[in-house]
């Protein structure tokens, strides 16, 4: 069955205004699994961002000024309509991006959180008021939206980037523009229309799709209107748009690349460290910026766990996400095929050995097997490089505080992985690794009540939970003298 057969009915326009718009020209929506084109959705310009910016911005003063309970009932009719609507937002997900259909709906339950979570969080915005320490003064601080925003997504989880922004954006009172990647189009455009139809005013969501980001984003952020950028994407993009967002000073949060180390010391329990190694290295086919990048593990059980995980990894199938026996979808892009292939090329000519996978399967679409490695070079490529695919590639250690070291070399500081049985090394070793988040015996860290972010080079700022929504807000304070 060809994707274009089940593809759900989603608007291909841009939408700004409260209005879906057609475009001058089309930009083509791929299969990975076939390398097929989908469809084709409208590709912006320079002037349609420009018309989506004054869209929210003439929006804002009144959306502003909602009342918290109603921008939280949008919030929450959003999430009951993706909650009742999961297999067409699972099935758009797959058909653009590649993963599982049943990790897909995965996805589309996570992203459903974040509405519900902010829709609770929406009428918890609280502020200020005391004295001043001398006591000849009053000063109250209050919470205020920070204005328009522009939302940049990527294509690795295309729906719940898109909650995670617009969630808590909503909840504090800010418009938005978003731009999703060009690759994943069609989840954003159908979650507009599902905000359209909770209630969401015209203009405070306004969407456009483009694949001529450099064009149309620069105008958007220089020009003064927009007050807030959230992106989520590569280090080397994010760096690009500080830059630009300094012009104007713009206020930004990042939520950039990751280089993750994975230790495995001597006492930990290995059947699950193997457990917590299939869902930090495999979720999304390792497209993930919280993969698991660098194992790190103690010379002593090094060869029971690669063993392990190789059996793990080797008995995946590989196939079509549609397909309900598939478990590890395709690859994004042939460029994104090509850099997993060229990674364990390099490693293995300095020397690492493949004990499963290696290989690329014959086509179509982009795929590559699961692949372990064991005594991977520390020089090698993919120890400085975020793989962005299906790979583990293990190093060995004896030393606790040389393994900490090894694992904090790098400019990345998103997440890291610590399996022991310990419990003072398991806090000390978490202290001491420079990340933003640490996974302790747990292949996960993602969950819409907890913040999600990063330090060094993968990022400013914090997604999710309470702190998500501060992102979205300025403090105001008003003193005023007593008598």
């Amino acid at each position: 069955m060809k994707g274009q057969d089940v593809l759900p009915a989603v608007h291909k326009g841009l939408f700004i205004g409260g209005k879906w718009l057609d475009a001058e020209e089309q930009s083509p929506v791929v299969n990975p699994a076939t390398g097929e084109t989908l469809c084709t959705v409208a590709d912006g310009t320079a002037a349609d961002g420009q018309a989506a910016v004054a869209a929210a911005v003439a929006a804002q003063r009144d959306w502003g000024r909602t009342p918290a309970r109603e921008r939280s009932e949008v919030l929450r009719r959003a999430y009951e309509a993706i909650i009742a609507d999961v297999e067409r937002f699972a099935t758009l997900i797959t058909l653009e991006m590649g993963k599982p259909l049943a990790e897909a709906r995965g996805e589309v339950r996570y992203a459903a959180e974040f509405f519900r979570w902010f829709a609770e969080e929406a009428v918890r915005l609280d502020g200020h008021f005391g004295h001043t320490p001398d006591g000849a003064s009053r000063a109250m601080v209050l919470s205020q939206p920070v204005g328009p925003c522009l939302l940049i997504t990527p294509w690795n989880f295309p729906l719940a980037m898109g909650t995670r922004k617009i969630g808590p954006a909503v909840a504090a009172g800010c418009t938005m523009v978003l731009k999703p990647a060009p690759q994943t189009p069609l989840s954003s455009l159908a979650l507009a229309q599902v905000l359209t139809e909770a209630g969401l005013p015209d203009g405070v969501l306004n969407v456009v799709t483009t694949n001529r980001a450099a064009e149309v984003v620069e105008p958007m952020l220089t020009g003064g209107d927009i007050r807030k950028l959230s992106f989520t994407g590569s280090t080397e993009v994010g760096r690009l748009l500080l830059a630009q967002a300094a012009k104007a000073v713009v206020k930004t949060s990042l939520e950039l690349g990751g280089n993750a180390p994975f230790l495995v010391l001597a006492d930990a329990d290995l059947d699950r460290a193997v457990e917590g190694a299939m869902t930090a290295k495999m979720r999304n086919m390792g497209e993930a910026c919280t993969a698991a990048n660098r194992f790190f593990v103690h010379e002593s059980v090094a060869d029971d766990f690669a063993r392990k995980l190789a059996e793990r990894m080797g008995a995946l199938t590989v196939g079509p996400g549609l397909d309900a026996e598939s478990q590890v979808g395709p690859l994004i892009d042939p460029p994104s095929l090509a850099k997993v292939t060229a990674l364990v090329d390099d490693a293995v000519s300095r020397g690492a050995r493949v004990v499963v996978g290696g290989t690329a399967p014959d086509g179509p679409g982009y795929f590559y097997h699961p692949t372990v490695l064991v005594d991977a070079d520390p020089a090698s490529d993919l120890c400085f490089t975020e793989i962005f695919g299906p790979v583990a590639a293990i190093q060995t250690f004896t030393d606790v505080d040389d393994a900490v070291e090894r694992a904090n070399d790098t400019e990345w500081g998103l997440v890291g992985y610590v399996f022991t049985q310990d419990i003072d090394r398991a806090f000390a070793v978490s202290e001491a690794l420079e990340v933003g988040m640490v996974g302790l015996n747990a292949g996960i860290v993602s969950n819409p009540a907890t913040p999600f972010g990063g330090v060094k080079q993968s990022g400013l700022g914090r997604e999710g939970g309470r702190y998500g929504i501060e992102e979205f807000l300025e403090q105001k304070l008003i003193v005023m003298p007593r008598r």
